[in-house]
């Protein structure tokens, strides 16, 4: 009785001696239509699994200087890093766990939209915050991507999208500063 009492502990101490495995949870959030941009972002909380510092970034696509030359053709555009405050009063609408090969694949397509040379150009029709996220949403195998007439509608876009991946997707459907709340109360990852 004696050992089995033993091995029963050493299994406990062994167990929580093991490091946690967590993920890297990325929320897709919209923003109500105005003066400030984007409209569409992402966020990225959590640890990859293979280890490393924790992630607690957000990454959204916009013009570099927001004005009227955005209605009538390319601008130079920027991956932008957005403050609590703007998240705050945003939409988080769903959110996806990342494998770390996703993780990466995430982070290679901001630095590519990020690349003045390559993709950071902004154009209001073909390659905007919702182009950005509908790419994100693309890479994390998520499926009923393709909405043209939505595609400059951010809340719309991404409500119908999680709609289409039911069963594949975490709904949230909180304002920010609700959803941050849930953060800090322990209550959603």
């Amino acid at each position: 009785m004696r050992s089995l009492f033993r091995a029963l502990a050493a299994l406990v101490l062994l167990t929580v001696a093991l490091p946690a495995h967590a993920a890297v949870t990325m929320i897709f959030w919209s923003h109500e239509l105005g003066q400030t941009f984007p409209h569409a972002f992402v966020t990225l909380r959590g640890t990859p699994d293979r280890g490393g510092p924790p992630v607690d970034t957000n990454y959204g696509f916009t013009a570099k200087s927001v004005s009227p030359a955005i209605l009538f053709g390319p601008v130079p555009g920027r991956m932008e890093v957005l403050k609590p405050a703007y998240i705050d009063s945003s939409t988080a609408h769903f959110s996806v766990r990342l494998t770390d090969a996703q993780y990466a694949d995430i982070l290679a397509l901001v630095a590519a939209w990020s690349d003045d040379k390559g993709d950071g150009v902004y154009r209001l029709a073909s390659h905007n915050c919702v182009h950005f996220v509908k790419e994100v949403a693309h890479r994390v195998g998520l499926v009923g991507l393709d909405r043209p007439k939505l595609m400059k509608k951010p809340r719309s876009y991404l409500n119908a999208v999680g709609v289409a991946n039911a069963g594949r997707v975490t709904r949230i459907d909180l304002h920010g500063k609700a959803y941050r709340a849930t953060l800090e109360a322990g209550v959603t990852g």
